[in-house]
């Protein structure tokens, strides 16, 4: 087993990824400045609320897109509440497909808002597996002080 310093930097790195990649911006560590000793998960539980969120506006998204005639209004409402919430985390490749995917709705483009809502889940997908991990090893190295913990 790795040490707590080992441990350390291999979270730093694994959120230098993140962000390298784009999946996260700098509002993910402003999320992670909220968390100190009096709430210990605070991050982890934002992501969980995150996750389980856009998963149900994912599924709406889905029926709006099956339905027709196509509701772009519609559509448009549900795409401005999952890019608030992924804007809320940080979920930067997520928050930018979601303003392009707006975009073919604005235009009742049907293959683009097909195209796009393609890449919305893959960027979900992806990011879930990846925060998941870092969240998990964030858990094996406890309590962090703020300085350390900054990895960009």
């Amino acid at each position: 087993m790795e040490n707590a310093s080992g441990l350390q930097r291999q979270l730093a790195r694994m959120k230098k990824d993140l962000f390298d990649q784009g999946y996260l911006d700098e509002q993910f560590d402003q999320l992670e400045e909220l968390q100190d000793e009096s709430s210990p998960n605070f991050v982890e539980e934002v992501v969980t609320l995150f996750f389980r969120d856009s998963s149900r506006l994912m599924a709406n998204i889905d029926d709006a897109l099956q339905q027709c005639p196509r509701d772009f209004h519609r559509l448009d409402n549900f795409l401005h509440r999952l890019k608030g919430s992924a804007s809320s985390i940080g979920a930067a490749k997520m928050k930018n497909e979601c303003t392009s995917f707006r975009e073919f709705c604005s235009e009742g483009n049907l293959d683009g808002c097909l195209r796009s809502f393609q890449k919305v889940k893959n960027d979900h997908t992806i990011l879930r597996q990846k925060l998941e991990n870092y969240l998990q090893l964030l858990r094996q190295v406890g309590p962090v002080d703020k300085a350390s913990r900054s990895g960009s």
